[in-house]
């Protein structure tokens, strides 16, 4: 269970053949650096097994089943999890946090539920805003936390401030800052995001109920398929194209996100849902 220690199930092994790191493995900030890129950059977010009417479990077996063994992606819950279960695994203090997303909303939108896991590290003497399950606009580094300094990822730049008494994650859209999303510090047990989960992995409200979503990231390119909707974003150029039908949407998710489904795989999205 997720509560047990990391050590009685974690397969830190395979783990790292999954996101192709070889580096160090002590406690430093570097670590985290590298062990967020690579993690960030080969396991998918995805949301397809909601699609095809299976449990999202949070269990660190199950997580860890999916995600490593099975070459899956998964979102925010599942793969920070994971992240998590790691750093502490290799001495990192973290802290398990929960957020309401912003992004896509505007200042006539209800508050929407803590619904997105996020992670504070404290390494060499600083703290710093992990998440490697925010899908495309999410980060590919980890980010200085307290500050509210701005901070070049690639092609991406971000900034965590404060904001009405919670911390906010933001990212540069033109001459913009936009909301990811808003967080305090307060510490989240397993149960808080069994019940988010269930939310989002349920509800007929719940976009993740609604719309086929496969997001990944590399230091050049965020590449995201929506329903049959197919985009590379590489910051300032964005290239769309609409899939042709199902049996394409199977293609692209194996040749582009090595996600691999038997052939006639089916997932319930709404056609106009996006």
């Amino acid at each position: 269970m997720m509560g047990a220690p990391a050590s009685a199930h974690l397969d830190l092994d395979a783990y790292l053949r999954r996101i192709g790191y070889a580096g160090n493995l002590r406690p430093s900030r570097m670590t985290l650096d590298a062990l967020h890129l690579a993690h960030a950059t080969h396991i998918p977010f995805e949301n397809l097994d909601i699609l095809l009417g299976r449990p999202i479990r949070l269990d660190l077996a199950s997580v860890q089943a999916k995600l490593v063994t099975g070459g899956r992606g998964g979102y925010c819950f599942e793969q920070n999890l994971l992240f998590a279960t790691v750093l502490r695994e290799l001495g990192f203090a973290v802290t398990q946090l929960a957020a309401r997303v912003r992004l896509g909303t505007n200042a006539t939108d209800a508050v929407r539920p803590r619904t997105h896991m996020t992670l504070l590290v404290d390494v060499d003497g600083a703290r710093w805003l992990a998440d490697v399950g925010f899908g495309a606009s999410g980060l590919l580094l980890p980010m200085p936390f307290g500050n509210g300094q701005e901070a070049r990822q690639f092609a991406w730049t971000y900034r965590v401030v404060l904001d009405a008494g919670a911390w906010v994650l933001r990212s540069r859209a033109g001459e913009w800052w936009e909301d990811l999303y808003a967080f305090t510090q307060e510490p989240q047990h397993p149960v808080d995001y069994e019940v988010a989960n269930h939310y989002t992995s349920t509800h007929p409200s719940s976009r993740f109920t609604q719309v086929l979503t496969v997001q990944r990231l590399a230091p050049d390119v965020r590449r995201i398929l929506r329903n049959r909707e197919y985009s590379e974003d590489r910051g300032t150029v964005v290239a769309r194209r609409t899939l042709a039908d199902d049996d394409e949407v199977l293609e692209v998710l194996a040749n582009t996100f090595g996600l691999r489904f038997p052939a006639g795989t089916r997932f319930r999205y709404r056609e106009d849902a996006s």
